[in-house]
């Protein structure tokens, strides 16, 4: 479909509950994936709804996802990993470990490239993923966007024009 083409819209309400396995609103095990700085920033956004959540993060040791995520599970995850081949493969066994130790319901993230190796790990393992395209990435499509939308169960952005992009989107509009 070309992006002048009208594409259904699918909407969710930024302050509703993302959709997870089962129907009733009992406390999850999420796992959060993300790159440190403004991915981990946006995730954090989403305080009212994993706040009653067990979570776990995986992001990287850095002065800054240690202050934000101070009181909570951090798990470091190698970096760089922007297009590097070589991280992503040392993030693979780290996946496989911590999904298979914390068995999460589901796994959010929101990038960068974190995020593939837990989604391919989730995929294998029939565990549910919610993917977030990113707030500041509007006209294009991100490289981590690109690898995860095949693998998420439901993958999220935060503008209509981001919507034109990721076919079977759903728009939830802006987190900040």
């Amino acid at each position: 479909m070309s992006i002048g083409m009208a594409m259904p819209v699918r909407q969710l309400d930024p302050l509703d509950q993302p959709p997870l396995p089962g129907p009733d609103d009992r406390p999850r095990r999420v796992l959060f994936v993300s790159s440190s700085g403004g991915h981990l920033s946006q995730l954090l956004q989403l305080r009212s709804w994993w706040a009653h959540h067990e979570r776990q993060w995986v992001t990287f040791d850095l002065p800054d996802a240690r202050s934000k995520l101070e009181g909570e599970i951090l798990i470091p995850a190698h970096h760089p990993t922007t297009r590097s081949v070589k991280n992503l493969l040392r993030n693979l066994p780290l996946a496989a470990s911590v999904v298979r130790r914390f068995r999460p319901d589901v796994i959010v993230s929101n990038g960068a490239g974190v995020a593939v190796p837990f989604f391919l790990v989730a995929r294998l393992l029939r565990i549910p993923t919610v993917y977030l395209e990113v707030y500041d990435r509007i006209d294009s499509k991100t490289l981590s966007g690109k690898l995860c939308a095949p693998l998420a169960s439901l993958f999220l952005v935060q503008w209509p024009e981001q919507q034109a992009l990721y076919r079977d989107s759903v728009l939830v509009g802006p987190l900040y």
